[in-house]
């Protein structure tokens, strides 16, 4: 028999040792196993021990968990296409006479990236060696070019094939396929008010984001020839997306689809070759395993957690505050924003969500300001995409969201930190506002998942 120790004290050294031991900087996956590993052993008994082979083995037999490599290969196959490049050029020679052009240019290829590939740091990375200096050298102030880079960069994690969205699905046991689905008007309309900001700004401040030189435009008919150049990559997005949406494939099947599909059109732009085929197999091997490990080490955290009462403990607290369901919302989600400014999102996902989607289940979210509310069997998909622009938030929040240090590690010396920093504040607002929406309206999540399977 372990140690008895109250759930509350529980609670503030299991999380208490997380945070210092990650502050030393070591690996989330290892800290959240070994501390796992030894909470169960001190404060468990022997039966908690089945918690090891209970919390790992379903997630090393699950083959929905399959589709994870298959789209960073197919992320991977794609970036080595030249894709990204050939995106970019294409779009902002089709807007150059509109100022801020490039800006939305790089949303637009953000938009589009996110649907193909689902990988955040590659596209922001790639983003910003690519767009950032093209930005600069036309005059766009700093935070501008690196505000578009950071909020179009973070929509992967929202647009389907998202890799969180398969991840989330299995932990709550929702449908990948109602997920992505559900995640496609929010994305959208993110896009969409990142884009009107970019353009509203622009007028408002010439200076912020100018038109291309006249020099540097293209008739209708190059538009159309750049433009074509771009048919097969889109067509392969349709495909893969298609066949999930109308239930000819699952999530799985889809991402072998796409994933063969990458191969080909990686071979039609002439970059088909083994070192390709080799580094691309090397960084979705490298990026499986951080996935995997990481979940193994937050599931038997978490799961020891749970078991310890930790469930009950938390749902009493926020139930307790008596701020309604809709207040119990707003504290989860700035819980999971300032979880985000210190965790890698696998993890996030697998120590809240574990907790939160109960607790989400457990309220009754009749509507706000008068709006129609969410049924009760559709507040896990409803949460769901709630969470996942959470997670965009969390990405673009200072002082360690992940894609402010991802964009900074390309930039040129002179754009610093806190040009960064400043840059990514407008958007984070564009971000909550959408998120606000989605919540207020939750028919924009819910209705075309209704459309399309009953």
């Amino acid at each position: 028999m372990g140690i008895e120790l109250g759930i509350g004290w529980l609670t503030v050294l299991m999380f208490g040792s997380l945070a210092i031991l990650l502050m030393a900087g070591l690996p989330l996956a290892f800290v959240t196993g070994g501390l796992g590993a030894i909470f169960l052993f001190v404060f468990g008994d022997a039966a908690m021990l089945n918690i090891f082979p209970a919390r790992i083995f379903p997630f090393m037999t699950n083959f929905q968990l399959s589709a994870i490599p298959l789209f960073i290969f197919m992320a991977a196959m794609l970036e080595r296409a030249g894709l990204i490049e050939d995106l970019f050029d294409a779009i902002y020679k089709v807007l150059g006479s509109l100022r801020g052009s490039l800006a939305s240019a790089t949303i637009i290829a953000s938009t589009i990236l996110a649907a193909m590939v689902g990988v955040i740091g590659a596209t922001e990375v790639t983003m910003g060696l690519i767009a950032l200096p093209a930005m600069l050298k036309r005059k766009y102030s700093q935070s501008m070019a690196c505000g578009a880079i950071l909020a179009g960069g973070t929509l992967g994690i929202l647009i389907p094939p998202s890799i969180l969205a398969i991840l989330y699905a299995l932990v709550a046991a929702q449908s990948v396929g109602e997920l992505f689905v559900g995640a496609v008007f929010p994305g959208l309309l993110l896009s969409g008010l990142y884009i009107a900001y970019v353009t509203i700004r622009s007028y408002v401040n010439p200076l912020d984001g100018p038109p291309l030189p006249v020099e540097e435009r293209i008739d209708l008919r190059e538009k159309i020839r750049v433009l074509s150049a771009l048919t097969a990559p889109i067509i392969l997005v349709v495909l893969v997306l298609g066949v999930i949406f109308t239930g000819v494939a699952t999530p799985v099947e889809a991402a072998g689809i796409g994933t063969f599909g990458a191969i080909v059109v990686t071979a039609m732009h002439r970059r088909l070759n083994w070192p390709a085929v080799r580094e691309a197999a090397v960084t979705t091997l490298k990026a499986s395993a951080m996935v995997l490990w990481i979940i193994f080490g937050a599931s038997v955290f978490v799961g020891f957690y749970i078991v310890a009462g930790g469930q009950e403990f938390v749902t009493s607290v926020l139930i307790g505050t008596g701020l309604g369901p809709y207040g119990v919302l707003v504290i989860m989600m700035i819980i999971l924003v300032i979880l985000g400014m210190f965790l890698d999102w696998v993890g996030i996902l697998f120590l809240a969500v574990p907790i939160f989607v109960p607790i989400a289940k457990s309220l009754s979210f009749d509507g706000v300001f008068g709006f129609p509310g969410v049924a009760p069997a559709d507040v896990p998909l409803w949460f769901g995409v709630i969470y996942m622009i959470n997670m965009q938030m969390s990405f673009l929040s200072p002082p360690f969201g992940y894609a402010l240090f991802y964009l900074k590690s390309v930039a040129p010396p002179e754009v610093s930190m806190a040009t960064i920093f400043r840059s990514s504040i407008p958007f984070l607002l564009l971000q909550a506002l959408g998120l606000a929406i989605c919540v207020i309206f939750p028919q924009i999540i819910l209705w075309l998942p209704r459309l399309v399977y009953g």
